[in-house]
């Protein structure tokens, strides 16, 4: 790519500006662990919501969404839910209020609360190796990301001969965007973090708006359609995806064999289910679950979270919607001559030719601070599990606060190494997408809802749950990979409710006053009648938490609420204008909705409380 003088200046200024917010802000998240891995819980919700916002606007996840947008049109709005990505609904709804009560600093300590005993460590150390193993595969997706990225967009060839090894051009690119990120989230911790999210998603904001504006001004509808097959441009679909690239780009129906997305019915059943009990089973340990922890208080834990899908989704698919537009346009006749179509690529090729100077750098540097802040929060998520919950609980007790930061710098550049390696062997994005959303985070699960819901279920039925579904989520990786992975997420799922019964049934039920403590302080629905009867045996004014059929509505809602984000912006660009009021309609209808049934009573409780 042929970068003027300008855009290479913008995007290494931006470098430079973020490095030194790491570096000014170091001195405050020295302090204590507290600091480094939560900002003291004095970091204001709604800057907390915009970094949440600007960790989850990676850029790996971008390309993937653009090509998505690319092949399957509209229809691309529901793929993401394999994630699913309307777990943060049920987090703004009703789970940030239950984690945050808790007052720990990472999803280990959270454990503890829960459960007791020989079961409660065993948990508290089945998640710490899940945090782990969980970073270490988005390391390795963000390192396959920026390194095809920054090789497609830079203009220098950095391939490396050391000896017998050669170091592709990718690597070295991917290593040395990886380096300087880890340095600055080293130095300031969460604080850094969070300051270089936000001026990050200031700058991804303004890239969006200015690349839909060129669009809306330069390409219509006719243009759009004579390029994309019969049904691209509608939402709802039967049982297949019914997308016929003949006439086209013919290599493309290849692809939608391959990606398993073509009987969308089946898929779309399948999501559901999994996406329920994925979402009920709260946030894995990471940095979702950091920004919850860290907020001042549980109203603003659930703020947060509705603050981030608000700010979320709608640029996010202004920018995805006007590169996906400018591919099928402009890119359209030469991908036609081609054999071999490598799809991750279309968005640094599109930005490559289309974006004029000045526009490409701050479109650049905002793509590069996409996968600098999402980067950043795993680095400064997962030492916390191993510093805090391993090292100073554990292993090396009553050591100084600042010689804990300083075991964090060695734990964090051991991840970082790890995920690396393992991103050099990944063979694409979506391979490790696919396994990261429903393998590995299908064993997560089972054992996570029953925590929430079930009394009886202990600390033994919670670590053999755990362990279980990773076990079986590896055998997948590693003996199934030709089967797509959600399809195997039942088989992962009711391997892991074995594991959680077996081990539940087993051994002897938790602590009573442990258990007491949760429910008075976490104040969770589900099945605890024996424990509310303890309870109000000590305090007979104690209600139950009588919510779930209207946090279950409010989470309907919400879900549609997402859904109108994500859509409207695509329904904008390529002018499809009856389909863009309907949704606005939508969009105003579920957020009066939200106001009155969601965030007015919370508001009131919180006052109350």
């Amino acid at each position: 790519m042929e970068l003027s003088n300008l855009d290479l200046a913008i995007i290494l200024s931006y470098i430079l500006v973020v490095l030194a917010l790491g570096f000014i802000l170091s001195r405050r998240a020295k302090q204590n662990l507290d600091h480094y891995f939560l900002g003291g819980n004095k970091i204001k919700w709604y800057l907390l919501g915009l970094s949440n916002a600007s960790g989850m606007f990676d850029i790996s996840g971008v390309m993937w969404t653009v090509t998505l947008l690319f092949v399957y049109g509209l229809k691309s709005s529901w793929i993401p839910w394999l994630w699913p990505v309307w777990n943060q609904v049920f987090v703004m709804v009703f789970l940030a209020l239950w984690i945050r009560r808790s007052n720990v600093m990472t999803g280990a300590s959270w454990i503890m609360t829960r459960f007791s005993g020989k079961g409660g460590e065993f948990s508290k150390n089945i998640i710490i190796i899940f945090a782990v193993i969980s970073s270490i595969g988005f390391i390795a997706y963000f390192f396959e990301g920026i390194g095809k990225f920054c090789n497609a967009i830079l203009p220098y060839d950095l391939t490396l001969q050391i000896g017998d090894l050669l170091i592709s051009s990718e690597n070295v690119y991917a290593i040395i965007i990886i380096s300087i990120t880890t340095l600055y989230t080293l130095k300031g911790g969460i604080l850094s973090v969070v300051a270089t999210e936000v001026f990050q998603y200031v700058i991804m904001t303004i890239s969006s708006i200015v690349i839909a504006f060129i669009v809306f001004n330069s390409i219509g509808n006719s243009q759009i359609m004579a390029v994309v097959p019969k049904g691209w441009d509608e939402l709802f679909f039967g049982w297949t995806m019914d997308l016929d690239w003949d006439k086209t780009i013919p290599q493309i129906n290849s692809k939608i064999q391959n990606d398993g997305f073509n009987l969308i019915g089946p898929l779309f059943m399948m999501m559901l289910f999994k996406g329920f009990f994925s979402s009920l089973a709260g946030p894995v340990p990471g940095y979702d679950m950091q920004r919850i922890l860290s907020t001042k208080t549980s109203f603003e834990a659930a703020k947060m979270s509705g603050f981030t899908l608000l700010v979320l989704y709608s640029p996010r698919y202004l920018m995805i919607a006007a590169f996906s537009i400018l591919a099928l346009v402009y890119l359209t006749p030469e991908l036609q001559t081609m054999s071999q179509l490598d799809f991750e690529i279309i968005l640094p090729e599109t930005i490559s030719r289309f974006v004029p100077i000045g526009l490409k750098g701050l479109i650049l540097a905002g793509l590069l601070a996409a996968f600098m802040g999402t980067f950043a929060a795993v680095v400064n998520s997962a030492p916390a599990y191993i510093v805090n919950d391993l090292l100073k609980n554990n292993l090396l007790p009553n050591k100084e606060e600042k010689t804990y930061v300083k075991y964090g710098y060695i734990v964090s550049i051991l991840i970082v190494g790890i995920g690396m390696l393992f991103g050099v062997y990944a063979s694409s994005l979506n391979t490790i997408t696919l396994w990261l959303t429903s393998s590995l985070y299908g064993g997560y699960t089972a054992a996570n809802v029953l925590k929430w819901v079930w009394w009886r279920f202990n600390g033994q039925g919670y670590f053999w749950g755990m362990v279980s579904g990773l076990v079986a989520s590896t055998v997948k990786l590693f003996f199934f990979g030709e089967i797509i992975d959600i399809y195997f997420f039942p088989i992962i799922f009711l391997s892991s409710i074995l594991g959680c019964i077996l081990g539940t049934f087993l051994s002897r039920p938790d602590d009573f006053e442990i258990l007491k403590s949760f429910y008075k302080n976490v104040r969770p629905w589900g099945f605890w009648t024996p424990i509310l009867k303890e309870v109000q045996k000590e305090n007979p004014s104690f209600k139950p938490n009588l919510s779930f059929k209207k946090d279950m509505f409010n989470v309907i809602i919400g879900i549609v609420w997402q859904m109108t984000l994500v859509v409207w912006p695509i329904y904008f660009l390529i002018k499809k204008w009856d389909h863009f009021i309907i949704t606005i309609i939508i969009l105003i209808i579920t957020t009066a909705t939200l106001k009155y049934s969601w965030y007015n009573p919370l508001k009131s409780k919180e006052n109350n409380e």
